[in-house]
């Protein structure tokens, strides 16, 4: 069986300028060089039309690249043939789930795009059987999408990407528009396939603390990547991270103020847990 690859997307010197935009100095995506490992879970954050969005849609096929290319299992985006394929493997979650739920029923919404490829009706209930097992939803397949909560909404749409079996998912900010509980069922079920199945997620968020979940955080402004590594190091960037409009997480910010008040506190603070761990051994220094 031949193995495959351990990069699964792959951009190298990727550009994206908007149409009728070609006099405008910044493009949209500029020189991008980035890669996403199989079972990696990466946030992309960064100012708004910092290009995040626009960087998923090309990961994505949606949109094609100006210049450079982006692979996707080895396969480029541009290559008109595959990109149903490419979206296969590298399904979208929009941030407004309702652009995403379809059908009558949660059943039906799941089986819409493997109803597209064809599939025979036993593979169908087969697939949706499982992944509304894995989220949560068999009790609700007979319910229709629109009466659901933010949550429930948000596991459907990530339920009919996941019965197309991809080996990423892509999500544009899928919890701006949740209630805390919301967003903690659709991340929870989300941080569960990657652990669990070894799920790749890339994860655009404006919400530091969901950017902490990740395996890598990047940062993004003016559509070049200036910043990336683990969260412990770039949650912890507060200089850069404020230049930018953006925050590090509520229990870094916190230690920095504590650690300008005297106490020693370690630089690498990224939860609650580890900042009461600090405070109960730190010392203030006089």
């Amino acid at each position: 069986m031949k193995s495959r690859p351990e990069i699964l997307i792959e951009a190298r010197e990727l550009a994206y300028r908007y149409p009728g935009e070609e006099n405008i100095s910044s493009p949209a995506v500029y020189g991008v060089n980035l890669s996403v490992k199989r079972g990696e879970y990466v946030s992309l954050i960064g100012p708004n039309g910092s290009g995040k969005t626009t960087l998923l849609k090309l990961f994505n096929a949606l949109l094609a690249p100006t210049e450079g290319e982006v692979l996707v299992e080895g396969i480029s985006t541009t290559e008109e043939e595959k990109q149903v394929e490419i979206r296969r493997s590298c399904g979208m979650i929009f941030q407004n789930p309702d652009n995403q739920l379809v059908a009558t029923t949660v059943e039906e919404d799941i089986a819409f795009g493997l109803e597209n490829l064809e599939l025979p009706s036993s593979e169908i209930r087969k697939r949706v059987e499982k992944v509304s097992s894995a989220l949560g939803l068999k009790h609700l397949l007979k319910h229709p999408p629109h009466m659901l909560s933010g949550g429930e909404k948000g596991r459907v749409a990530i339920a009919g990407i996941l019965a197309m079996q991809p080996s990423c998912i892509l999500m544009d900010e899928p919890t701006a528009m949740l209630d805390s509980k919301s967003r903690q069922d659709v991340l929870g079920a989300v941080r569960h396939l990657n652990r669990e199945q070894g799920l790749a997620v890339v994860h655009v968020t404006h919400f530091p603390e969901e950017a902490a979940r990740a395996d890598r955080v990047v940062i993004i402004d003016q559509g070049r990547l200036i910043e990336q590594g683990p969260p412990s190091v770039i949650m912890n960037k507060l200089q850069l991270l404020h230049q930018l409009g953006l925050q590090g997480t509520a229990p870094s910010e916190l230690a920095a103020l504590l650690r300008k008040d005297g106490f020693s506190i370690p630089e690498e603070i990224l939860n609650c847990q580890e900042l009461v761990q600090s405070l109960c051994t730190s010392e203030l220094k006089i």
